[in-house]
């Protein structure tokens, strides 16, 4: 996983619950003194760890956590992709453009870093249908995403979600 995703991890654990529990978190999540770095590739195992502690500290679900997370990580994103993104561009044309423009940057600045495919596709004119498959099973963090794309924007966006038993999810998307 993508060093960003872990430096950011941190981030949203110290804004929202205060500086020392960060170091909370790593420990009961069997991490030490862990360092990450945003230019570094990490094992999928150690943001999961890091979830599930900081959701048996807080007593709140996993998926809320991932999706909190997703939309604060919205302005680090936007920041360290804004070359990539098109002045003109809204919600709309920046999840239509991601998987070609982000992550296809992404797996070839960092042979390591595997970002999940994402398919998109418009089915009317301000509506997405996605399809969200991945062994990360963090589909959570995608609608989060999205939330933090929208909010970044200035629309609002509904997202309507269907998912599966093998954790893969299926979302019908509205942007205003």
């Amino acid at each position: 996983m993508h060093g960003i995703i872990h430096a950011q991890l941190k981030q949203f654990v110290e804004t929202n619950l205060g500086a020392e529990a960060w170091k909370a978190v790593l420990t009961e999540a069997g991490l030490g003194n862990k360092i990450y770095l945003s230019n570094t590739t990490y094992g999928d195992e150690e943001a999961v760890a890091i979830v599930t502690a900081a959701s048996k500290l807080t007593s709140k679900p996993a998926e809320d956590i991932l999706e909190n997370f997703g939309e604060f990580i919205v302005p680090a994103l936007m920041s360290t992709f804004r070359a990539m993104v098109k002045p003109g561009w809204k919600t709309l044309e920046l999840l239509l453009n991601t998987e070609e423009t982000i992550h296809k940057a992404v797996r070839i600045k960092q042979p390591g870093a595997q970002p999940p495919r994402l398919q998109f596709q418009q089915t009317g004119p301000n509506t997405l249908q996605f399809n969200y498959n991945s062994p990360r099973r963090m589909a959570a963090v995608a609608k989060g995403i999205m939330k933090g794309v929208a909010k970044h924007y200035g629309e609002t966006i509904d997202i309507q979600e269907r998912r599966g038993e093998d954790g893969s999810s299926e979302m019908t998307i509205t942007i205003n």
